[in-house]
């Protein structure tokens, strides 16, 4: 899987889906400490061991370097940035039967827009699955020849 690039200086608005999705009751945030086993379980259950060491990973900065997506006590979605390495954004994933609604791309931006916060112009998506995805929503290239990446050398369990 390859890495993408993604400018910061013009990401798109949210607001009008971010109110779409708040009339569903459906709210965005940054966890807080004391939720961080029932996040990092949640990610475990639907994503798996490796997104939830990432997801562990973004209780140790503060402000935590994660967002959900939550309805009541349902967390449907999440977005991590900057826990494998500096200035990636990523692993992020909405629960199935919930896609397609905008969590995602909400989650994306919020977490884009905290990278720009923290000073940095451009943002690498790191291992992209989806790429149209990103390309449609915030502009993002492919970077060439980054099938060697961050990841490359990583402990894979023999079946993965």
């Amino acid at each position: 899987m390859k890495d993408m690039l993604v400018r910061l200086s013009e990401l798109p608005n949210i607001s009008l889906v971010e109110k779409e999705l708040a009339e569903e009751k459906i709210i965005f945030r940054r966890p807080i400490a004391p939720e961080k086993s029932f996040v990092c379980d949640w990610v475990k259950e639907h994503f798996g061991q490796y997104w939830y060491n990432e997801t562990e990973v973004a209780f140790s900065c503060h402000p935590v370097h994660c967002f959900i997506a939550q309805k009541e006590n349902e967390i449907l979605g999440f977005a991590c940035y900057e826990v494998t390495a500096k200035n990636f954004f990523g692993p992020t994933g909405t629960k199935e039967g919930w896609r397609g609604k905008g969590i995602g791309r909400v989650l994306l931006i919020k977490s884009l827009m905290a990278l720009k916060e923290m000073g940095y112009t451009y943002a690498i998506i790191g291992g992209v699955g989806p790429a149209d995805f990103y390309k449609n929503t915030v502009q993002a290239v492919e970077i060439k020849n980054s099938e060697i990446s961050v990841y490359q050398n990583m402990i894979r369990k023999n079946h993965e």
